[in-house]
């Protein structure tokens, strides 16, 4: 694969003097008129929203040769990938918050996942093989979304169309893992399917099948089979197989639309454990190796129903219902290493989510008015579940699953108007009732301010809670070693943010154009909920609202399209402050402020006689500090603050992509992670209660070289 890519990157750049003039449509990359979805009354440009959006469109999804939404977000400033080598998962922190501070969607819709309702959801499982554009919305969306979005959302909008009679596309994709690859149980194999069919001018409809293989990573372990007892056994990152089956039906009209999508998404990751137990026979002088193992199995139903439209020329509306249910398996067993037999079998639920949704939303009341409009709608979710004893969050019983259940039923309004061509301005509400909290209200205000010569300033002040999740409430893991402890009576946090943007959009000529946006804002928390320890007790630790939390940070972005060339390069200081409860701590520390900077640029260029593209994404994650609760080992009821670090790391990704036959077949060469990235140094982690932190984190498996072959046809 490696001679490949040099080969046809050589092969590409040879053909730069004999181009012709066929621009790249720059619409394409610096998305001047690309029409967006997120929190809009109706769908319209970029340039016309009310908030900040950023878009990233199919085009980069497939330069990027991107599967999941961690390979796309993995290269956007103001974003941190942290993934988990041992169990798979690969979440995000937005503005410098974790998952629990924003929201992501599908088509406007919050994702069930194994711990919540489009927060913390794991990025790996949300494939990419129909999505159409990923929205970014940058800062309170707390009207619009609800609860949990403090610092925006991510809506990921899927594919409702086709242009031919028949559609049919496919996709394989092999991959590397660093330097392990065969086709039987080494590297990633990729493979998906789409068949759509255009019923009538109104009739839509197509099914689909993914199948990802990411066969694990090795690195100096020796796999499942080493039967020895040096804990070289298993993976340094746990194999992972992810099978999905999607289905779409849509009627469209003038004034009318009414789609039905159904996904089945199934995850199955194993881990095996590095400890052998030789079991020596004496009779025989031999050995019987063994290790407990053990294999998750996740199954996810999506349901989701919408119509919009306009009814009797009066009222636009938008209504969804969804039905989501995500259950996580699993097995446990001992593995006879050297016959492959599995013993002691035990099966379990463990964890299980259901979720009940609603949204709606009404606007456009006054016919033929560009001033003035207004909007208000409805939000209901109840989400309802369990974890088993196993899952260690259980109550007294040790047998008994946790019941779980959260419900919110929210009303909304909001109203957008314009004083003239220049500015307008959107002051909105959401009253947020609860069966487990009291009545929350959420405010926002927005506005738009258009200069001359394209200049336009945005701000958005808002305010959005973040409930506590399930662990926070109901999480009860007391044993003889362990006694941690929900707390079902914490409050909502409160957050409020600020974010200002100044933006240049600017089309020089016909195959030149030019983008600078510049960016501050501001997020504030109260009433942090944390684990802590009981006072007088080191071994006891509850959840409560403790903290405060304050981000702050500037971003500048520049773009630039001219021609077959595209360049953009931006950067972006974020500012942390931690507010600890210091009741318990016998060394103080002041609170202040620490500073992590991102980087990122990427470029692109098309060879117009060949038509090849090829591409670079390159982002610098700085250095990261932050104070964590360390325990004195000598007497565990002393705790003292101590600056933590994360390594800092540069992440280079690179790509050539080449169509034939009228773009009826692609093949896309690159690799990733060229500056070889695996571990980092990292002391940001606070110790558990009975354990002390790690001071390294496995961030990537390497440099990998993949080879994606692409096919579109359409038949009329």
């Amino acid at each position: 694969m490696k001679r490949y890519f040099i080969l046809l990157s050589c092969l590409s750049g040879l053909q730069v003097f004999s181009q012709t003039n066929d621009s790249i449509n720059k619409n394409e990359l610096i998305e001047l008129d690309q029409t967006v979805i997120s929190g809009q009354y109706n769908n319209q440009s970029v340039k016309k929203s009310i908030y900040e959006v950023k878009v990233i469109t199919r085009e980069i999804i497939d330069r990027q040769a991107g599967n999941t939404l961690a390979d796309v977000l993995n290269q956007t400033l103001n974003m941190n990938i942290i993934p988990n080598s041992s169990t798979g998962k690969s979440t995000v922190r937005m503005f410098g918050l974790d998952g629990q501070y924003f929201k992501i969607l599908v088509d406007n819709i919050p994702l069930v996942n194994d711990e919540g309702l489009g927060n913390n959801t794991d990025l790996t499982q949300i494939n990419l093989d129909d999505i159409q554009q990923v929205e970014i919305v940058e800062g309170a969306m707390g009207v619009e979304y609800g609860a949990n979005s403090i610092a925006g959302v991510i809506n990921i909008i899927t594919k409702k169309g086709g242009k031919n009679l028949y559609d049919i596309s496919a996709v394989v994709q092999e991959e590397t893992v660093n330097n392990e690859y065969n086709w039987k149980n080494k590297g990633k194999h990729i493979q998906s399917l789409k068949i759509g069919h255009k019923f009538s001018d109104k009739i839509y409809g197509n099914l689909s099948f993914s199948r990802n293989d990411f066969q694990g990573f090795f690195n100096d372990k020796q796999g499942k089979n080493y039967a020895f007892s040096d804990k070289l056994r298993g993976y340094d990152w746990i194999p992972k197989l992810q099978n999905s089956a999607k289905a779409l039906v849509q009627y469209k009209d003038e004034n009318f639309r009414l789609f039905y999508k159904f996904e089945y998404f199934n995850e199955e990751t194993k881990y095996y454990n590095p400890e052998v137990k030789l079991n020596h026979q004496p009779q025989t002088d031999t050995d019987n190796p063994t290790s407990d193992d053990r294999r998750y199995t996740t199954d996810r139903i999506y349901n989701h129903l919408n119509a919009s439209g306009r009814f009797k020329n009066a009222i636009n509306y938008d209504i969804s219902l969804s039905y989501q249910e995500q259950k996580r398996k699993l097995k446990s067993y001992t593995y006879e290493i050297l016959t492959g037999n599995e013993n002691d079998i035990k099966k379990y639920d463990y964890e299980s989510r259901k979720v009940y949704y609603s949204k709606g939303m009404f606007s456009n009341f006054i016919n033929k008015n560009d001033y003035f409009d207004f909007q208000f709608g409805y939000e209901i979710d109840q989400t309802k579940g369990y974890a088993s004893p196993i899952s260690m969050e259980y109550n007294a019983d040790p047998n008994k699953p946790v019941e779980r259940r959260i419900g919110t039923y929210d009303i909304f309004a909001s109203s957008e108007i314009s004083l003239n061509d220049k500015i307008s301005f959107r002051p909105g509400a959401r009253i947020m009732f609860s069966e487990q909290f009291n009545t929350q209200y959420v405010m926002s205000f927005s506005a738009k301010y258009s200069f001359a010569k394209n200049w336009e300033l945005r701000g958005i002040l808002g305010t959005s809670p973040r409930l506590p999740n399930y662990d926070e409430m109901y999480s009860y893991m007391v044993d003889v070693n362990h006694d941690i402890r929900g707390n079902e009576n914490l409050n909502p946090e409160k957050g409020i943010s600020g974010f200002l943007h100044l933006k240049n959009s600017l089309n020089i000529n016909s195959i030149t154009s030019f983008e600078q946006k510049l960016s501050i804002w501001k997020i504030d928390l109260k009433d942090k909920i944390e684990l802590v320890p009981i006072a007088g007790d080191g071994l006891r630790y509850l959840y409560e609202n403790i903290d405060n939390y304050k981000v702050q940070g500037i971003t500048y972005l520049n773009q630039y399209s001219f021609g077959n060339f595209f360049a953009g390069i931006g950067a972006t200081i974020t500012g942390i402050k931690q507010s600890i409860d210091q009741t318990n701590v016998v060394e103080k520390e002041d609170n202040k402020y620490f500073y992590t900077v991102q980087a990122n640029a990427s470029i692109s260029y098309k060879f117009s006689k060949s038509n090849t593209i090829v591409s670079a994404f390159y982002k610098y994650n700085g250095e990261e500090q932050r104070y964590v609760l360390k325990t004195n080992p000598d007497n565990t009821k002393e705790q003292f603050l101590e600056k933590g670090k994360q390594q800092g790391f540069s992440w280079l990704d690179a790509s050539v992509r080449q169509s034939f036959f009228k773009n009826k077949f692609d093949v896309t060469l690159g690799a990733r992670n060229l500056f070889d990235v695996k571990n980092l140094r990292n002391t940001t982690s606070s110790d558990g209660a009975h354990t002390a932190a790690a001071t390294s984190i496995m961030y990537g498996y390497g440099r990998s070289y993949f080879v994606k072959l692409s096919f579109n046809l359409g038949i009329n």
